[in-house]
């Protein structure tokens, strides 16, 4: 019998099918007209990129790079020292950015459309986890999740939408393998990326008509300080050491050094980033993982996904039928 969260991972992973599946139905002519290809601010000189939680890991890893490689970053973050950090760095300016408050995100746009390069990336990077059983997760502990995680791309794209759409430019998300696997303790970042995969979807099939490409990127573990601000959360909100049904099998999943020092440097991470920004065709999806075990739990929990979603229905395929559909899905993509 499948069990409670298999059976949510079940009926979101069919939810995400189907929306998709209707969006792509939507007749071309009802879609948004294409806008004209003709070169705005950010195409004449330096392409412009927003990076949200720029301040550490991951997103400051990529506002490097690219400002390396010759864009102009608008790098958000919310600490007054963090900001002067990345206001020193060449192509790079910083911008007071929390992802939650819509009056810092009206602000960024306000200061990016006075600067007049327009906006050719955004890459929505800022985002947190919170961790725990799912029936002893405060509710107030779940919407601060979802309100980062997935809320927070949701506002930020649809504040820079506009320039977006000018530019023709390109929106990408941090998923997660957790966008894919779901486990214990990790139900509410787990939901989180799951919705950033069922966004991204839907905001690709509205965007094409405008020339805009998205994507998701799903990191595998890398070295981050999103364990650091979990740890600096549960203490202030005295949750360490609460009594709990499953004794202390939540804090010793998350022992090891706060940095993730045991994880490599998120470099892959950034040039999968770099790589949908700059790519003439690039992908829907970059899974980034540091090692072939965790690409394996990754594909494999897809493939079992879909047997499950074939099992014992009226309209279920043979195993030809299904090698048939995987044949031509990698033909498709070039594989």
């Amino acid at each position: 019998m499948i069990g409670p969260s298999r059976f949510t991972t079940i009926v979101l992973t069919t939810f995400t099918l189907w929306l998709g599946a209707a969006l792509a139905s939507v007749p071309a002519g009802l879609g948004p007209h294409p806008v004209s290809a003709q070169a705005t601010p950010d195409t004449e000189d330096q392409r412009a990129v927003l990076v949200t939680g720029a301040s550490s890991g991951i997103g400051l890893r990529t506002t490097e790079m690219l400002a390396a490689q010759g864009y102009f970053v608008y790098a958000g973050a919310r600490k007054a020292e963090d900001l002067e950090r990345l206001d020193a760095m060449e192509n790079v300016q910083a911008v007071r950015l929390d992802v939650t408050i819509q009056e810092e995100i009206d602000a960024a746009v306000r200061t990016i459309q006075e600067e007049g390069r327009g906006l050719f990336g955004l890459f929505n990077n800022a985002g947190v986890a919170v961790v725990g059983p799912l029936i002893e997760t405060e509710e107030e502990e779940m919407f601060f999740q979802l309100d980062v995680n997935l809320f927070g791309p949701y506002r930020v794209t649809k504040a820079f939408a506009p320039l977006l759409i000018e530019s023709r430019g390109r929106v990408i998300t941090t998923g997660s393998i957790s966008g894919i696997l779901s486990g214990p303790f990790l139900g509410a970042y787990s939901m989180s990326k799951h919705g950033v995969e069922a966004y991204t979807d839907a905001l690709a099939a509205e965007m094409e008509g405008f020339g805009v490409e998205v994507a998701v990127v799903e990191p595998g573990n890398y070295r981050s300080d999103i364990v650091a601000s979990m740890r600096e959360r549960m203490a202030a909100q005295e949750r360490a050491g609460r009594p709990s049904l499953y004794g202390d099998r939540v804090e010793r999943m998350f022992q090891g050094p706060a940095d993730r020092s045991q994880f490599p440097e998120p470099d892959d991470v950034s040039e999968a980033v770099l790589d949908f920004l700059s790519s003439d065709a690039p992908k829907r999806r970059y899974l980034v993982v540091p090692n072939q075990r965790e690409a394996e739990i990754t594909i494999r929990k897809m493939i079992e996904e879909l047997v499950q979603l074939n099992e014992d229905h009226a309209f279920s395929y043979d195993r030809e039928a299904l090698v048939e559909m995987l044949d031509e899905a990698l033909a498709a993509s070039g594989r």
